[in-house]
This record gives structure tokens, C-alpha cells and sequence, in this order.
């Protein structure tokens, strides 16, 4: 049995890795900790829990995430809390002979106006969107840190960039969300309102690609079996949508009948990002869940925590 440490397993990906781990009881140890028990932004905490826990595997899936708002709003948060976390938690499993690093990145890192769609060796040939480039920068250290320490003394860390995510456990903050959560609650709160419209940030026409977070983790345990794995490999569908086209189906998917209008007084962020998928491919693994009956479940995912007062608001 492998033991291994999933860091932010309350998050929609940390948990969704914890459950695809927990179908194969027997092949895993899942040790999780909460932000009270080991900080991840310590260094000493976290060098001492990796001392005494002895994990063989790391999946690092902490840190602190948001969308356009979020990411304008508090950009010096955002860059120090993933710096120190991704510093502490990869340099700690070097001196905890950690087997095996699996670090978490985000397409985001990619510049804004790299050809699309993005390949690996996109990755710091221009500049990055500047709504979230503080979130990036942070993102990309992580990885070159990995790439470094893989090269220097000869460990298994390596990195995987998954596209835009969404589903079980997601935050549906209204500002703070990403587009697809932020989606799902406008339209649901304006049918249980009886409103009219539901009014969109930007124009629309921005093009997002979405992965549902369960395969994300298929994904990632699929990379840990891979004996020689890149340095980082994109994570997504390979098929994109515009955000008004997301709007239309989250539109059907909950049931509103009103009318879409736009704030065009708010930004659009990048205006198109979908990741090339072939290294990916050529690995052996390609994404199972469809965008439609994903949305469905994440839907049903929302209403059920509205239930029981657990969906993040």
C-alpha cells in the first residue's frame, strides 16, 4: 500500500482526487490535513509533518484560487500564498525523500496570446493576461521549481496543468467563482427570484474550455502511473465554448426563461484558451465526462448543498 498526502483535499479538486484514490482502498493510504493542523504556508509545519507522516507520494492540490475579480482584487494574497506553498510543500518532500511529486498547476500560466491551441513549450515565451498574472507567476515557479529539482537531484517531481475546472464542491461566490459556478448561481437565483434577465459579465465571446473536476482526478492518478512522465502536461478536452454558449446550456441545464443581457463595463479576462491535448493522448488517457451532463451534476451537486448548507457561497 502507497501512502500518500493529498494537500487541499477540502477543495473541489483536492476532494475529487481523495474520492478517485478511495475507489482503490487497498493500493492507497490517503493522508489529508486541514489549513489548522499543518499550515501549508509554514515551513516548518509542513517540514515536520512530512518528517513524521513519511508519506512515498505527494499530490499537491492547495492552493489559494479565485476568478477575474478575485484575482484583480487581491493580487499580493494570491502570489504569496501559492509562492510559500508550493515553495514549503516541494522543497520539504526533497528533504523527506517524498518518492514521488505530483504538483498541480493551471492553464492560466500561459501567456495571453500564445497560438492556440496551447501546447507544453508555450509555457514563458510572452506575457500573461495581466487579470491573473499574479496568480500565474506563483503557478510557474511552482513548476520550474519541480523541472529544477527533478533535474538537480534526480527526483520524480513533475507537474500537470489542467484547463478551466468545475463540479462537485465547487465555490459559488459571486464574485470570487470561476465563470462556470458563477453561471450556475446567477441563473438559478434569478429563476427562484422570477427575474426576467440574467446580465453576464463582458461580451460573451471569450472562449473557455471545461473539464469536470472527477476527471481531473482520473487524470492525475493516470500520471502517477506513468513511469517517466514530462515535466508538465496540459489536462483538458481539447474543445472550447464561447462563454455566451456556456451561459445558454447553464440557461437550459437549470431551467431559467428569461433573456441573457451583458455588462460590457466589465472585462472578458483572456480571449480565448484551450489546451492541446495530444502529449496527453499519446500518454494514453483522454476525458470521459461530456460538458453538458457534467453541468447537470454539478448542478445537482449545488441544489443538494443548498440542502444541506454545505455549498460555498
Amino acid at each position: 500500500m502507497t501512502k500518500i498526502f493529498v494537500s487541499g483535499h477540502r477543495g473541489m479538486v483536492g476532494s475529487a482526487i481523495v474520492r478517485a484514490l478511495g475507489r482503490d482502498s487497498k493500493k492507497w493510504e490517503i493522508i489529508t490535513k486541514t489549513r489548522t493542523e499543518v499550515d501549508l504556508c509554514d515551513q516548518n509545519q509542513v517540514g515536520n509533518f512530512l518528517r513524521d507522516e513519511k508519506p512515498q507520494f505527494v499530490i499537491n492540490a492547495a492552493g489559494r484560487v479565485g476568478g477575474i475579480h478575485a484575482n484583480n482584487t487581491y493580487p499580493a494574497d494570491f502570489i504569496r500564498e501559492n509562492l510559500l506553498i508550493n515553495a514549503n510543500l516541494i522543497h520539504a518532500a526533497y528533504e523527506n525523500k517524498v518518492q514521488r511529486f505530483l504538483n498541480l498547476g493551471s492553464s492560466c500560466i500561459y501567456p495571453r496570446d500564445a497560438a492556440q491551441p496551447l501546447q507544453e513549450d508555450s509555457l514563458l515565451t510572452g506575457p500573461l493576461e495581466p487579470t491573473n498574472s499574479a496568480y500565474a507567476l506563483a503557478k510557474i515557479a511552482g513548476l520550474e521549481m519541480c523541472r529544477h529539482y527533478r533535474n538537480q537531484y534526480g527526483v520524480l517531481f513533475h507537474s500537470a496543468m489542467p484547463t478551466n475546472l468545475y463540479g462537485p464542491g465547487d465555490n459559488y461566490h459571486p464574485e470570487n467563482s470561476h465563470v462556470l459556478p458563477a453561471l450556475l448561481r446567477r441563473f438559478h437565483e434569478a429563476k427562484e427570484s422570477g427575474l426576467d434577465e440574467v446580465c453576464m459579465w463582458g461580451t460573451g465571446t471569450p472562449r473557455r474550455e471545461l473539464l469536470h473536476a472527477d476527471d481531473l482526478a482520473e487524470a492525475m492518478l493516470f500520471m502517477l502511473g506513468v513511469d517517466n512522465p514530462p515535466d508538465w502536461v496540459n489536462i483538458g478536452t481539447g474543445k472550447d465554448r464561447t462563454i455566451l454558449e456556456l451561459a445558454q446550456m447553464v440557461k437550459e441545464v437549470v431551467g431559467f426563461q428569461g433573456i441573457i443581457t451583458h455588462d460590457l463595463s466589465k472585462p472578458d479576462g483572456t480571449p480565448i484558451k484551450c489546451l492541446d491535448i495530444n502529449l496527453l493522448k499519446s500518454l494514453g488517457w483522454e476525458a470521459k465526462i461530456e460538458l453538458k451532463e457534467g453541468i447537470k451534476s454539478a448542478y445537482t451537486d449545488f441544489l443538494y448543498g443548498l440542502e444541506q448548507g454545505t455549498t460555498r457561497l
